[in-house]
């Protein structure tokens, strides 16, 4: 049994099946390792929202002056920070929803008096109503401050081809060529809104809750393994196909309906034939 057996799956050790082999051994770990990569970054996002849930509300925080809580990171990002200076320029931020409704945030430009600009979301209005006016003179604001947005941000137009005047994203790269002045790469929304507006929230900063993003995560997990088990499945149907095609081949076995193959040699001739050929040879001699 054992040459057998030998016999039939003699076959794994061709060169084609050496590369099944260096296919399967490659496949299989990286399929695994990045299945566990992916589950780190679920579990990484559960770790962040629970610390995140037994820290005191960042708004509910005494303010402090911008510049302490710069750069924004994860745990600036919503911490009430005050400036002051003029409000200059003035956009509408188009596309935005606050309480399931849709309208825009109107943005305006306070100059520091270091020089540089802080966008500043006044507040939101309804679509089509008109902006108001920002207070003039020297104004101290008080806002949760916020990263700059980027194009997989929620509500953000990254395409382009908005009317002057509206600004379809909240960063300092969006507006370095609107402006003659230095922007800060930060944004604060204000606690309290001016002129009837309604105060735009304060958003958790990207990568720090259990969003959907986090599920998915959690979903490429899930096919990273199961992509293993495929391949593996799939290597081990692809060797028990041929081995039994082997045996049949081995056994004599033929399928239904398959022509017999072609014997070479002089085993493969026929007796009636040969004999038919000798008599045949006698006559023309005789």
């Amino acid at each position: 049994m054992g040459p057998y057996l030998g016999g039939v799956y003699r076959f794994l050790l061709t060169p084609r099946w050496w590369g099944i082999h260096l296919f399967v051994v490659l496949a299989i770990p990286f399929c695994v390792f990045m299945g566990s990569w992916q589950l780190g970054r679920f579990e990484d996002r559960v770790e962040t929202h629970q610390a995140a849930e037994e820290k005191p509300d960042p708004g509910r925080q005494a303010a402090v002056p911008l510049d302490r809580l710069l750069p924004v990171d994860k745990e600036t990002s919503g911490r009430p920070a005050t400036a002051t200076g003029r409000y200059a320029e003035q956009f509408v931020v188009p596309g935005r929803e606050v309480d399931g409704r849709r309208g825009a945030y109107v943005l305006t430009l306070l100059r520091t008096d270091g020089g540089k600009a802080l966008p500043v979301v006044r507040g939101w209005l309804p679509a089509g109503a008109g902006a108001p006016a920002a207070p003039s003179g020297e104004v101290t604001v008080t806002g949760a401050l916020q990263a700059s947005e980027n194009p997989g941000t929620d509500g953000v137009h990254a395409g382009g081809g908005l009317p002057k005047g509206q600004l379809g994203m909240i960063s300092a790269a969006s507006l370095v060529n609107l402006v003659p002045y230095d922007v800060y790469d930060a944004w604060i929304t204000l606690t309290q809104s001016d002129s009837g507006m309604l105060p735009v929230p304060a958003v958790a900063p990207q990568g720090s809750g259990l969003d959907l993003k986090a599920f998915q995560n959690l979903g490429y997990t899930g096919e990273w393994f199961v992509f293993a088990g495929f391949v593996l499945f799939m290597w081990f149907r692809l060797m028990r196909r041929e081995a039994e095609a082997a045996r049949d081949l081995a056994l004599g076995i033929q399928e239904e309906g398959e022509p017999v193959a072609a014997a070479s040699g002089p085993a493969a001739v026929p007796a009636s034939a040969s004999a038919a050929s000798t008599d045949s040879g006698s006559g023309a001699r005789g």
